[in-house]
């Protein structure tokens, strides 16, 4: 059962086309730039794409009928680079700013996509845009420009506004801290935070996330000869460099189980995220298992569709990424390899320091190494999570509001298992500020994987509540000028 299922609305209440209008066309155009993020294409500078792809971008961004609106494209030495959007305040004496993010980066295409479908081509079909990079995240930029024209257009106006699109959240956003401190007083008077890259278990309503996980991604070598030899000579003589990288993880993960052994990288969910989640279970039943593509008969964890919720949102947990030193079964000879190299993605709990986890794991991985073996470990910008500060009066209000003006419902609270270190970021420095953050990586929209797609209404319904959160924060302003 693959989740397609989940309210999937034909036509949302608040669709009227204009996201596909305006965005349908240069999105598709986006979709075909190979723009990988620079954890899984190191020659992304010399190789251009990610600098077309950001060029592309700023080329519509300048076309919008915004007053005042400035684009720029922001450089630094070896980072790529940060499309900037900044619009001044509509109300008078106001000095709040909003602040709206998305990135431009790309996940690579993971494997062979469906008949009639390329992760590098764009293809619309029933209401849904197919290609990598349509979801996640590149509608985001076009969802946050056009909010803004829709709220001068309904004259309701807007703070100031300050739209980011980065280029490497799919790397953990080792870039984004950098732009950030670089951005300087551009990023004062912080108010409102609108992040729009995270998911959404139905696409009938407004969801707001109230966490996510942090990541540690680390690389481990594993090596025992300077040369492979020949099993014949080799075998049960020299160590299997997999058997010592198995006996490592073993460290880590209880691989009956799966539960991950180490508590720097646990904590557990206030109560008020049990509650919620509970909620949804109730009304949604087992999403998280709905949404999986499972194979008949593998049993997943998790007592109910609530506790998998919070495995899903607060459980640490742990998964072999990638690996090396190791042949593809058709090609492979009897030979006992010389090395291996393992790379592993840890989610952590949301309240986790992530450098704190990383140590822990790096410390647990070079204990005494087993039969001798030479390890080492490499780590890769860990990232923490976040969890959703007290949503101030106003801002309550509002979402309710752009919830019922965008999908012709109340909103809805939900946690997410990935990581968005921009939330972290700007959660930190900003802490006084209301933040939402909210997606349409929904049913279906298959983000990170093969057939990645956005539903179009979907997009459409959140373009107009979005608009309806500038133009609600807005009007506070001018409330508390008075």
């Amino acid at each position: 059962m693959t989740g397609h299922y989940i309210r999937r609305v034909p036509r949302l209440s608040g669709f009227d086309g204009s996201f596909a209008s305006e965005a349908l066309k240069p999105l598709t155009s986006y979709l075909e730039i190979p723009c990988l993020s620079p954890a899984y294409d190191p020659d992304w500078e010399s190789g251009g794409h990610v600098e077309r792809a950001v060029q592309f971008l700023a080329d519509w961004a300048v076309q919008r009928h915004i007053s005042g609106l400035q684009v720029e494209i922001r450089r630094l030495p070896g980072r790529t680079p940060l499309l900037l959007c900044e619009v001044p305040s509509t109300v008078r004496g106001g000095a709040e700013t909003v602040v709206l993010y998305g990135h431009f980066d790309k996940q690579p295409p993971l494997g062979v996509w469906s008949p009639g479908l390329d992760p590098f081509r764009g293809v619309l079909k029933d209401d849904r845009l197919y290609g990598r990079g349509a979801v996640d995240d590149g509608y985001s930029l076009f969802c946050a420009l056009l909010a803004i024209e829709a709220a001068e257009r309904d004259g309701r106006g807007h703070g100031r506004c300050l739209v980011i699109v980065e280029g490497s959240e799919e790397s953990a956003s080792p870039d984004l801290g950098p732009h950030v401190e670089a951005l300087g007083d551009r990023l004062k008077g912080v108010d409102l935070i609108i992040c729009l890259d995270s998911s959404s278990p139905t696409y009938d309503r407004l969801w707001m996330t109230q966490s996510l996980r942090g990541n540690v991604v680390v690389t481990v070598d594993v090596s025992v000869l300077e040369r492979g030899v020949h099993s014949g000579s080799a075998a049960g003589v020299a160590p299997s460099p997999f058997r010592v990288l198995c006996r490592l993880l073993d460290r880590l993960e209880d691989r009956v189980t799966g539960e991950v052994k180490l508590n720097e990288l646990t904590a557990e969910p206030p109560a008020e995220h049990r509650r919620r989640l509970a909620a949804v279970a109730d009304e949604l039943g087992d999403v998280v298992a709905a949404a999986l593509p499972t194979l008949q008969g593998v049993r997943l964890a998790g007592e109910d569709a609530t506790d998998r919720l919070l495995r899903q949102a607060w459980s640490p947990a742990m998964s072999v990424v990638g690996m090396d030193g190791i042949p593809p079964s058709v090609s492979g000879g009897n030979v006992v390899h010389a090395s291996t190299r393992a790379k592993i993605s840890f989610r952590i709990s949301p309240s986790v320091d992530a450098d704190a986890a990383a140590d822990a794991i790096v410390a647990a991985l070079m204990e005494e190494a087993p039969s001798g073996a030479h390890v080492s470990v490499t780590t890769h910008s860990p990232a923490s999570g976040w969890c959703c500060p007290e949503v101030p009066a106003w801002l309550a209000s509002a979402l309710r509001e752009a919830s019922v003006a965008g999908f012709d419902r109340e909103p809805g609270w939900t946690s997410e298992g990935g990581t968005i270190p921009f939330m972290s970021l700007l959660g930190h420095r900003f802490p006084k500020a209301g933040i939402v953050a909210t997606g349409v990586l929904g049913p279906g929209s298959n983000a990170h994987g093969i057939d990645e797609n956005l539903y179009l209404p979907a997009a459409d319904a959140l373009t107009i509540a979005v608009a309806g959160l500038i133009g609600a924060h807005a009007e506070r302003m001018e409330e508390t000028a008075l």
